[in-house]
């Protein structure tokens, strides 16, 4: 069988070898012609899976090693037998460290107590950041329809529509997947009626999706001083636009989930998914040398003074802010850091 892999996906060289021919390509170099004759497609978000890649081709399974899905025409891919498949919840603990070092630069030294955090998406980062922000002190407001809808949840169960959490929380946190189309989009969801609602003074992160926030009416809202940002996911990345690089409190060039767990959790993902359609050995591979971290509780103090050692936001942000023409180098060459909590 013939595979094609992105050759920014870590980890991966030499675990398909033996059972296939695998050629590895930078994202944006996967066209219809290399994948015309693979059976399987192992990919990240910079390659567009849609009929104008894989029409006539024979692959049976795309493979992202991403949480998001929006760079897949799923769709057509169903209607065309295609299989994808994606890594829920691989890079929770790496997001849950940039929204710790958000937090812990947004709140400084005073206490999380008495001030609100939105949590709009309450998955498989958003239950982790609730989590954590709960036994930090801070009040949690969530706003997740799908769920709401699915598990009748509802005020009384900390719910809340998504302008009443935008006017009662001091800061927003968005963890929801990109969706154009359906009961439940999201493109845009941070748009004017958001901004109009939110309480003034009130700081907003973006680590989910960029297009998830309207950046036209986020810089509205800040040029106003209503309120403040720290973002790491761009709505036209990898360009950037200035006036919003130059007013974020931390600006990230959407890295916020490059831990090395985060990233061999979904390198593990996307081989044990092959693996297992193809009938191919290592089903249970899992990266040599990675250690995995479990969940420990961590005071807001311990985190605070340990952040930095960990994930420097504001280094980072100076890094990208003089160079954001570098964005998708940025991005490729960051060295994963290691959870700890």
């Amino acid at each position: 069988m013939k595979i094609v892999a992105d050759d920014k996906i870590p980890y991966i060289r030499g675990v398909f070898e033996p059972y296939a021919d695998i050629t590895y390509l930078p994202g944006k170099a996967i066209t219809a012609k290399e994948v015309k004759e693979a059976d399987a497609l192992l990919v990240r978000t910079r390659t567009r899976c849609d009929a104008a890649l894989l029409a006539g081709s024979s692959v049976r399974m795309v493979a992202t090693a991403t949480i998001g899905t929006d760079h897949i025409d799923l769709p057509w891919c169903a209607a065309h037998g295609i299989k994808v498949v994606s890594a829920p919840g691989c890079n929770a603990g790496g997001v849950l460290q940039w929204v710790a070092a958000a937090l812990a630069r947004t709140v400084g030294e005073a206490s999380p107590a008495g001030l609100t955090l939105g949590i709009v998406g309450i998955g498989h980062v958003g239950s982790l950041v609730e989590q954590y922000a709960s036994a930090w002190g801070f009040r949690v407001l969530r706003s997740d329809p799908p769920r709401e809808t699915a598990e009748k949840l509802g005020p009384a169960d900390g719910y809340v529509p998504l302008d009443e959490l935008a006017a009662h929380s001091d800061i927003v946190t968005f963890h929801v997947p990109l969706h154009a189309e359906g009961p439940h989009p999201t493109v845009h969801l941070a748009g004017e009626r958001f901004f109009s609602a939110l309480k003034p003074g009130a700081t907003l992160f973006n680590s989910s999706r960029g297009g998830v926030v309207d950046e036209e009416q986020l810089k509205r809202a800040m040029a106003s001083d209503r309120c403040a940002c720290r973002i790491d996911t761009w709505e036209n990345e990898p360009a950037i636009d200035r006036r919003l690089l130059d007013a974020a409190l931390s600006a990230t060039p959407h890295i916020a989930g490059y831990s090395e767990q985060g990233k061999a959790n979904a390198s593990a993902a996307v081989v044990a998914a092959a693996a297992k359609h193809f009938g191919l050995p290592p089903e249970g591979w899992y990266p040599t040398g990675v250690t995995q971290v479990g969940r420990r509780p961590i005071s807001w103090a311990e985190m605070r003074a340990t952040i930095t050692d960990y994930f420097d936001i504001d280094g980072q942000s100076r890094t990208l802010k003089a160079a954001p023409e570098q964005f998708e180098t940025l991005r490729e060459e960051y060295i994963f850091r290691q959870e700890y909590f």
